[in-house]
């Protein structure tokens, strides 16, 4: 068997469409064929050709990993059910899971501190609800426990300021349904009471 053509794709130019005896074979990314040395004219064995398309399908499924991930960061149990959602080999998937938390793509740590960092960004949020959520994401608790236990946040200043901004709007000038939104939200009852009255005393 022998390397017959080695060409840049159209669509992605980081990735090579080799062909083998005249038809195509399987493609790789630029380091991978370079890591594995292919060349025009390479005579191959059966067994090395079965390798290599083993390798290139591992090789296509971290490229569409690292694709994923540029979205934005995700936690191991993310990226773990966007590959069961394209039916990847399971073997692969942890395969891929361990190469990209070893080259420093997927860390949980790192994806909760960022969700938390990113959450407060956008609007006023409990802890309990950012515990809700990094759950729903199956980051381990004891993470959660130590990315929360970092962030220092001012509850307290937060829940006064997002009561000051709900009575700016007509429906939540009642207290009851101030009330039920605030714990929605995950404030406690205790907190949201204390907040609501001291807004009513400025």
């Amino acid at each position: 068997m022998k390397i017959t053509s080695i060409k840049q794709q159209v669509h992605r130019q980081d990735r090579y469409a080799i062909s083998i005896d005249g038809k195509y074979a399987f493609s790789f990314g630029e380091s991978e064929l370079l890591n594995n040395g292919l060349r025009l004219g390479q005579e191959l064995s059966a067994e090395e050709v079965s390798r290599l398309k083993d390798t290139a399908q591992l090789d296509k499924l971290y490229d569409r990993a690292l694709s994923y991930i540029a979205l934005r960061q995700r936690s191991r149990w993310e990226l773990e059910q966007y590959f069961k959602r394209k039916k990847s080999p399971t073997p692969l998937i942890e395969l891929i899971l361990n190469k990209l938390s070893v080259n420093g793509y997927l860390d949980d740590q790192k994806f909760a501190q960022a969700w938390v960092n990113n959450r407060h960004l956008l609007k006023p949020i409990s802890h309990r609800q950012l515990i809700q959520e990094l759950r729903q994401k199956h980051v381990p608790s004891e993470i959660i426990d130590q990315v929360l236990a970092q962030d220092e946040t001012d509850e307290t200043e937060v829940l006064k300021e997002l009561v000051a901004k709900k009575r700016r709007q007509t429906r939540y000038r009642d207290d009851l349904k101030l009330m039920q939104y605030l714990s929605r939200q995950g404030y406690n009852y205790g907190d949201i009471k204390e907040a609501i009255q001291k807004k009513s005393e400025n």
